[in-house]
């Protein structure tokens, strides 16, 4: 796909994202708009509804005041017509008087013990009716019959008279009538008019609320319903009534007042309901009803008698007014892409003409061709980059002779190296971080045997089992990043012979100077090291001569002590108590020197184990406290109190302390200090032992260690040999410091690396570093 298509669909996309999130904006906010003038609307129409329920309860309560008092008129009329006494009454009479007085019909209650009931009436259906289960009726009745007045709050109160609110008859529930009662006192009776309520009913419902909310619910087809609810009994169990064996639900206490409720779910309904009463406030909720998005909305309306006007509105309509504008918006925004790409796809076209030449050149420089110029139009953003390539080919030109002859200069060095390597003497190869040795030269063929084939496809065990300790600790150093250099062990050639080698190992680093991989050059010395055990061996030839003639001297003055008392006991025929420990001491004295001699003479067998340095000098000055104090010496110790572990001989280490600690002891005839240190430093445990004796002269320091060479009268000279060689074979050293009339200081220095070999010997691990 080429540039300019490219950024004319990128200019597109841009625009298209725009358009996208213009669309979803307005899409949200003419959402929000449409959702609140919905509400607005809904709560404009629960105004106009309880507006007009107002104004039919008001035209209600002046017509049924109006009844009342008729009514009242009618009963003082029918009083003043009637006898006092009720027996005294027939129900001829109350028919009469109902034609004359213009009311459906007359009856008359009388106040039993328990119960108040009609005992004479114009409409034989009401005689006998009791009125002990009509609730409120009941207790307007009790209160006419005791106080000549009621107080109920339901329905119209004048003077001895009481009026109920209109409701199904007792006696025939397909009436719906209008009841007045009177009492004053002056009869033994109540009288009870009453007249025909349907036509009220009638016009509320052909010309009151039941009307409006019929022509809005037509109107707004977004309206789904209008219903009224009274919060007393709405959501509750009904209450009905059985009225000559027909189950009735009376007019005042329904929960739905006006309107319809056909789309119900009463149970969330009344709880709504009860809220919005509660708080006064309006509440809205979204709801699923018969496959249909309604939001229902509740208005609490005040009033001596709360109710609550809820509304249902259809949201589908909301959202197919969405889609219609969506559509459009869309339609717009197709049109407005569509010319963008066109527009944009020209433009880029226009713009995209310097850059034809620029890759011209670009094209010649990929050939090699540097030095054309790209002539310069312009001094815009193209001519700088014009004039920027054609530098950049200038440059390249350059760089490019440079790069050639450098490439020359490294293809000289590479070919000297790998003749280097491929020639030299020495065994090279190289091993990568996973432990595989990834290149050998050919002298390394040559010494272990392997060829480089084969060393690609195995790994050559060419590390003796009891060096493996050896080869971990080598590799941790190089892991550090350390260089291991003229380091001489023992290696397998491929038919199993052991070699002696000198190995250097060096890690190699990337240009992150992360360590990639290993060098390891090693050097056969096994001519090296016979030629120099052939020299040693020569050297404790020598030695042993001296040895012998040293012995021969130490050996012959204990033994002339001997044959004396030998001979004195031979003469005398019996030796003495005396002479015999004198003799057992010269014995001693003999058997210390051939067993010192011994220790010179061949390697003994040791084994080593991990040791604490600092306990071992704590026993070991423990040993010598008493004749310390005997000689008036103070033991000055100082030890790490971490302490110092180490793999060694312990009781050869052990010897080389106590002989060391009694020269020191044996320097200071008149008493003294005597220091005894030990401390880690990194991998090194440093040993000093230090007196304040007499010193050494300089010319003696150097002759310390040679056999029978000694200060002491009673000395051979063996003892600081024997140290000297127990040290060594723990691949420690030790150094003399002394000055005359000051005292002399010993230090040992023990690598700890012999721990480390123990214990890592002990775990058995692995390491991938062959060396």
């Amino acid at each position: 796909m080429s540039i300019k298509a490219k950024l004319s669909i990128a200019i597109s996309a841009v625009v298209a994202i725009i358009l996208a999130l213009n669309i979803t904006i307005y899409y949200a906010a003419a959402k929000d708009d449409l959702e609140k003038a919905a509400e607005q609307r809904m709560a404009h129409i629960a105004n106009q509804v309880n507006l007009s329920v107002n104004a039919t309860e008001n035209a209600q309560e002046t017509i049924e005041a109006a009844l009342a008092e008729r009514l009242r008129a009618v009963a003082i009329a029918a009083k003043q017509q009637l006898p006092p006494d009720i027996d005294q009454v027939t129900n001829e009479q109350l028919v009469k008087l109902r034609k004359e007085l213009g009311v459906n019909d007359i009856s008359l209650w009388r106040k039993l013990p328990g119960d108040i009931i009609i005992e004479k009436s114009s409409n034989r259906e009401e005689i006998g009716l009791s009125s002990k289960s009509m609730d409120y009726f009941y207790r307007a009745f009790q209160q006419l019959f005791m106080y000549h007045n009621a107080s109920v709050t339901q329905g119209q109160r004048l003077e001895h008279f009481w009026s109920g609110p209109i409701n199904f008859a007792k006696s025939n529930p397909e009436h719906i009538n209008k009841w007045g009662y009177y009492y004053d006192g002056t009869t033994n009776y109540m009288i009870n008019p009453f007249i025909d309520a349907k036509p009220l009913l009638t016009f509320d419902q052909e010309h009151g609320t039941e009307t409006i909310i019929r022509t809005i619910v037509r109107d707004t087809p977004e309206i789904v319903e209008i219903s009224g609810f009274d919060p007393r009994f709405f959501g509750k169990e009904p209450i009905l009534k059985f009225k000559k064996g027909e189950l009735i639900h009376n007019l005042d206490v329904r929960g739905v007042i006006f309107g319809a409720y056909t789309l119900n779910d009463e149970k969330a309904d009344a709880a709504l309901v009860e809220q919005s009463i509660k708080t006064w406030t309006t509440l809205s909720v979204d709801t699923r009803l018969s496959g249909k998005l309604i939001r229902k909305s509740f208005y609490p309306v005040h009033n001596d008698h709360p109710y609550v006007i809820a509304i249902q509105f259809d949201l589908s309509s909301i959202s197919k007014e969405l889609r219609d504008q969506l559509l459009l918006h869309s339609s717009i925004s197709i049109g407005l892409l569509l010319l963008t790409l066109a527009t944009s796809y020209w433009l880029a076209g226009v713009f995209m003409r310097p850059i034809s030449s620029v890759l011209r050149k670009v094209n010649a420089m990929a050939q090699g061709d540097f030095d054309t110029p790209i002539p310069i139009q312009g001094k815009d953003e193209f001519g700088q980059l014009v004039s920027h390539v054609n530098d950049m080919g200038r440059s390249l030109s350059q760089y490019t002779n440079e790069l050639k002859s450098a490439a020359s200069e490294l293809r000289e060095t590479k070919d000297y190296l790998e003749s280097l390597i491929s020639h030299t003497s020495d065994a090279i190869h190289i091993v990568d971080l996973n432990g595989h040795i990834v290149r050998v030269n050919h002298a390394f063929e040559l010494m272990y045997g392997w060829t480089n084939e084969e060393l690609q496809t195995h790994d050559p065990a060419y590390v003796p089992r009891d060096l493996e300790a050896e080869r971990i600790e080598l590799s941790k150093r190089v892991l550090r990043g350390e260089a291991v250099k003229g380091f001489e062990t023992e290696r397998l050639t491929k038919d199993g012979r052991k070699l002696c080698i000198s190995i250097t190992v060096s890690p190699i680093r990337n240009a992150s100077d992360d360590i990639v991989a290993y060098s390891c050059i090693s050097r056969d010395i096994t001519q090296r090291k016979e030629t120099e055990e052939r020299l040693v061996r020569s050297e404790k030839l020598s030695i042993v001569g001296q040895l012998a003639a040293g012995v021969a001297h130490e050996i012959r003055n204990p033994l002339t002590t001997l044959r004396g008392f030998v001979q004195l006991g031979a003469s005398r025929g019996k030796l003495e108590a005396d002479h015999l420990g004198l003799m057992l001491s010269e014995l001693d004295r003999i058997n210390l020197i051939v067993s010192d001699f011994l220790v010179l003479s061949k390697p003994q067998k040791t084994q080593f184990v991990k040791t604490d340095i600092c306990q071992l000098m704590r026993d070991t000055l423990h040993l010598l406290g008493v004749e310390a104090s005997m000689r008036r010496i103070r033991l000055k110790p100082t030890l790490d109190p971490n302490g110092a572990a180490l793999v060694c001989e312990p009781n050869r280490l052990k010897q080389v302390f106590l002989n060391l600690l009694k020269n020191g002891m044996e320097a200071m005839p008149g008493g003294g200090v005597l220091t005894a240190n030990v401390f880690m430093s990194g991998d090194v445990i440093e040993i000093s032992i230090a007196d304040t004796g007499r010193g050494i002269p300089a010319k003696d320091l150097s002759r310390l260690g040679e056999p029978f060479f000694t200060s002491k009268d009673n000395g051979n000279g063996l003892g600081l040999m024997v140290s000297q060689q127990i040290i060594a074979q723990h691949h420690g050293s030790m150094m003399f410091h002394s000055i005359v009339g000051i005292g002399t200081r010993i230090e040992i220095r023990l690598p700890r690396q012999q721990a480390h070999a123990g214990a890592e010997q002990e775990q058995a691990p692995t390491e991938p570093l062959p060396m």
